[in-house]
């Protein structure tokens, strides 16, 4: 099977299937991660073969959510297996599983590959896209927890950012700027600044 009809089952089967209360981690988060991903790995030249496990990897890191979010990098690596068994090596569903967990907070990637899909999944911290994809954040984990707080969420955001840091060279240069000024306006709104 290549990438693209793999992509297109894992569309269908889970991704589609989501629950609706899921605001962040859904179909949106994951063709994000995706195109980050895919981008990242540009900018540091991987090879072919490392490329199609790393959108791989991206494709199944969240996978686990249809379940529940508790654990859900595991159970993406089971489902990531159970569906790349027959055409990947067990050293490349290993690689693909690495980077998988290397999504898990805090985030502990160990390799280069695990370091650029650690990256892509936090990307968006470093962004303008930081509010809005904070809100849909928010909601998703309010819907959890009714009496969840904007306040509470900025405390959360605020200790969450403040042990956070990039792994990749790019996102080091390119995106730890704007997620420092992402930072001073949650420490703002905190009224800590």
């Amino acid at each position: 099977m290549v990438f693209e009809e793999i992509k297109n089952r894992i569309y269908e089967d889970i991704l589609e299937k989501l629950p609706s209360h899921l605001t962040y981690h859904n179909l949106d988060h994951t063709a994000y991660v995706l195109e980050k991903a895919i981008f990242l790995a540009n900018q540091s030249q991987v090879d072919a073969s490392d490329l199609e496990l790393l959108k791989l990897a991206a494709l199944f890191h969240d996978t686990g959510f249809i379940d529940n979010p508790k654990d859900h990098e595991e159970k993406g690596c089971v489902i990531a297996r159970s569906y790349l068994s027959e055409e990947y090596s067990e050293e490349q569903l290993l690689k693909i599983s690495g980077m998988i967990m290397a999504t898990k907070i805090p985030q502990s990637p160990t390799n280069h590959l695990e370091n650029i899909l650690a990256d892509a999944d936090l990307e968006y911290l470093g962004t303008d896209l930081f509010e809005q994809i904070g809100e849909n954040l928010f909601q998703e984990l309010k819907h959890f927890n009714p009496n969840f707080t904007e306040q509470a969420w900025d405390e959360l955001q605020l200790v969450f950012m403040q042990k956070h840091h990039y792994h990749t060279e790019y996102c080091r240069k390119n995106r730890e700027p704007k997620k420092q000024e992402n930072l001073l306006k949650v420490k703002k709104r905190l009224g800590l600044v």
